[in-house]
């Protein structure tokens, strides 16, 4: 499982060679293998006999950190979902994206998120999905702001980063305290010890920490708002992270602590609550959107809302029709998507009041638009993936009696029938996608181009996944058995049987609701320009980007007034905060450690031998205090060269001829580069300060200097841990050869810090020799 995850990342390095042939080769092309093999080794583990598999790789162990990999049925259904609609998302961009487009940049992005998600839904170990998990919503920033000259794509873009990262750091947060209570950080063994996290008085917190992660990336009310403004990204990305992806990574993390949450009176009231309120009012808004792209955007808001109801209820029911509908709405959303893109491609807009009567310049688009929308609406046809789950989340809805939780009464009679609300206005924004983009009066006039039908590699993608609604639709239990249950069981914690069948008689309660919505969805949808003139009433200008807008912006304001307030100017300031900071933090940690009570029997006694050493010592402090009053630049600079100099006789005092030369040098060349730039600088004059800055710079000196003081004979006797060179000296020569100790420190022992200070040294050289030639230059012209 290892090389399929991290397959995505390694191809980006080969991205970039790929890329300069795209002029005669699509970069798409070269890259399309990779989800395809991907899918084509997960699809091996379908079938009834079906195992959960594991691997785990050793990553930071003294920290129980590992790379540990976990196939469920609930992360296969991911991973094909994944894989499968990469491949044709993938397909799909090469026709889509022109080769004059950054295609590097577009594609590197892409795998990234791929790579992303699938270590997602694949990870055992809490902090090993959360990395990824924040890898998708940088991945996401980065495609979301591809066409990044464009200002509602920089928005949108940044909207995303900043509501998913924040219910990110509430997911770091949850995980933190799961590991504490658990003392593991494997969610299989989390889940074994279920009771221990219920029992535990942090659980409240842990469940809305999770929930929080969940809700911000799965654009659950009042998290939506980003989703809408996502949009701005290519075609193919809204196919793929806003259909079947990225918006379903918070699904996923809610069906993966399933086995823990669920069962709670506070689970069932917060996600099903939220649920049922995301299904409504995205299903709602949809219908006063007028881009395409909007129109399934605020669909994908209300489906998903559905599915986390499903999951909220937590019965053996609703817990099957979630992992369906997930399935199936990943199938008819994804191709519409495509099919929306397909418009904009070949009309030049995806405005739905320019649009209309493109049913007969795009005969092949509308044909399947008509099996996705129709899907999407929960209509009442046996080749319809959509109405199958559609019917069951009404099932789920009408028997909550499997619920062991206490029940809002009220809430739980209500939820019915805001199902049947939400689903109504499904029915009525799906109506207007269709007929309002392929029915009607062809407005030729208000189209940038003349519109006509999209090249046969494009509509493959979306042909496929139509395919996959109508097959899904006409044989549902070919994937029930083999896929589906294994995943619902995953989430359950037990064996989840049900067949799935088209028919149950006339008085089937989920068909009459049904057919409720269908009956005034019709007549809503053939009215809609009657009462579409409530959405001027409620929510009229009333909306969370509002609150989201005036909280950064507020944010910015502040900051930068902040800002403004220390960032001065000031030499003197800059070193004050520093000092002072040094002298908080630390004074604290030793009031709150005790370490100001220190061992003076770790002091040795005075010696004759230690005469030298207390000498050189206080010539060196000296010498210190007298660069305070000299007024000479040439004094100040030779008094603090006896500093460094008397540094480097400690060091062959203490037997390190080496350091002590390494000293010797450094203060030369030191000294030296301060005599050539002092030589350009002004006399020192001593200027009078007020008494209050001389105050202040006296107390943070002495505090400062007294603090230095006390950590240095703090740490000197203080023997709390077994001291680390002991280990370099009885190592230093069967590891490293070499009897000098320090140098096989910095050469073997810590041979990569050595060789990257080394490369940060080459730079600066090369930079400042840039610089030099730069200069040289202009003055030769």
């Amino acid at each position: 499982m290892i090389y399929a995850v991290f397959a995505p990342l390694v191809m980006t390095l080969l991205i970039p060679f790929f890329n300069k042939w795209k002029d005669k080769i699509h970069t798409g092309w070269f890259l399309l293998p990779i989800p395809l093999f991907i899918f084509l080794y997960f699809v091996q583990f379908i079938g009834e006999g079906f195992s959960p598999v594991a691997e785990s790789y050793q990553w930071i162990p003294s920290l129980n950190i590992s790379i540990d990999f976990y196939l469920d049925g609930l992360s296969l259904l991911f991973v094909l979902l994944i894989s499968g609609i990469g491949t044709l998302v993938l397909l799909y961009s090469i026709y889509y994206l022109h080769k004059s487009e950054r295609l590097g940049h577009f594609y590197i992005y892409l795998f990234i998120f791929m790579s992303s998600m699938l270590g997602v839904v694949l990870s055992d170990n809490v902090y090993v999905l959360y990395t990824f998990w924040e890898f998708t919503s940088i991945s996401s920033f980065l495609l979301i702001g591809f066409w990044h000259y464009r200002e509602r794509s920089r928005y949108g873009a940044l909207k995303s980063m900043l509501i998913t990262v924040f219910g990110g750091l509430s997911l770091f947060a949850g995980i933190v305290t799961l590991t504490y209570i658990t003392g593991t950080t494997s969610i299989q063994e989390m889940i074994n010890q279920k009771d221990i996290i219920i029992d535990s008085p942090l659980f409240p917190l842990i469940l809305i920490f999770i929930i929080l992660g969940a809700f911000t990336k799965s654009a659950q009310f009042p998290f939506h708002i980003w989703l809408p403004d996502a949009m701005e990204a290519p075609t193919p990305v809204s196919a793929y992270l806003h259909s079947a992806t990225m918006v379903k990574a918070g699904i996923f993390l809610i069906a993966r602590f399933s086995p823990i949450l669920a069962g709670e009176p506070m689970f069932f009231i917060i996600v099903s609550l939220f649920g049922i309120i995301t299904l409504c009012w995205g299903s709602y808004m949809a219908v006063r959107q007028t881009d395409l792209k909007g129109i399934l955007a605020f669909s994908t808001i209300s489906q998903l809302g559905m599915i986390m109801a499903m999951l909220g209820f937590g019965t053996k029911a609703a817990i099957f029709a979630a992992v369906f509908h997930i399935l199936n709405h990943a199938t008819f959303k994804g191709s519409l998507f495509m099919i929306a893109g397909i418009v904009d491609h070949e009309t030049g807009s995806r405005d739905i009041r320019k649009l209309g009567g493109l049913m007969t310049f795009m005969p092949i688009s509308a044909t399947l638009a008509l099996f996705g929308v129709f899907s999407m609406a929960g209509f009442p046809l046996p080749f319809l993936n959509g109405f199958y789950s559609k019917e069951m989340f009404f099932e789920a809805s009408l028997h909550l009696d499997g619920y062991g939780g206490q029940f809002i009464p009220f809430f739980q009679q209500a939820i019915p029938y805001l199902a049947v609300f939400g689903s109504i206005f499904t029915f009525v924004y799906s109506m207007y996608f269709f007929f309002g983009t392929f029915r009607g009066e062809a407005k030729m006039g208000e189209l940038p181009k003349k519109p006509h039908e999209a090249p046969i590699g494009m509509l493959i993608s979306p042909f496929i996944l139509v395919l996959g609604v109508i097959l899904i639709g006409l044989f549902p239990n070919l994937v029930n058995g083999t896929f589906i249950a294994h995943s619902a069981e995953a989430i359950y914690g037990s064996a989840v049987e049900k067949d799935i069948y088209f028919w149950h008689g006339l008085t089937y309660p989920p068909l009459i609701m049904s057919i409720i919505v269908v009956v005034l969805g019709t007549l809503l949808a053939l009215t809609r320009q009657k009462w579409a003139g409530i959405y001027t009433i409620f929510p009229r200008n009333l909306s969370f980007n509002e609150v989201y807008n005036y909280i950064v912006d507020k944010t910015e304001t502040a900051s930068t007034k902040i800002t403004n307030k220390y960032m001065t100017g000031s030499l003197r300031h800059y070193v004050l905060y520093i000092l002072i900071a040094i002298l908080v933090v630390s004074g604290v940690v030793f009031f709150l450690t005790n370490g100001f009570a220190i061992d003076t029997s770790g002091l040795s006694t005075l010696k004759l031998s230690d005469v030298p050493d207390i000498l050189v010592g206080l010539t060196m402090a000296i010498a210190a205090i007298g660069t305070i009053f000299t007024n000479n630049r040439l004094s100040a600079i030779i008094i603090l060269g006896v500093v460094g100099y008397g540094l480097a006789i400690l060091f062959v005092i203490y037997r390190a001829p080496d350091l002590a030369l390494t000293q010797l040098i450094v203060e030369t060349v030191t000294v030296a580069i301060f005599l050539l730039c002092f030589y350009h600088l002004p006399d020192l004059k001593k200027i009078k300060e007020k008494p209050s800055i001389t105050l202040t710079n006296s107390i943070i000196s002495i505090g400062f200097g007294a603090l230095m003081t006390i950590i240095a004979i703090s740490a000197h006797s203080s023997k709390w841990f077994e001291p680390i060179s002991n280990y370099f000296l009885e190592t230093s020569k069967p590891l490293g050869g070499g009897y000098n100790v320090v140098n096989v420190i910095l050469v073997d022992m810590r041979g990569l810090d050595t060789l990257f200070e080394i490369t940060v040294l080459g730079i600066a050289a090369l930079a400042i020799y840039g610089m030099i030639k730069l200069r040289r230059d202009k003055e030769a012209k």
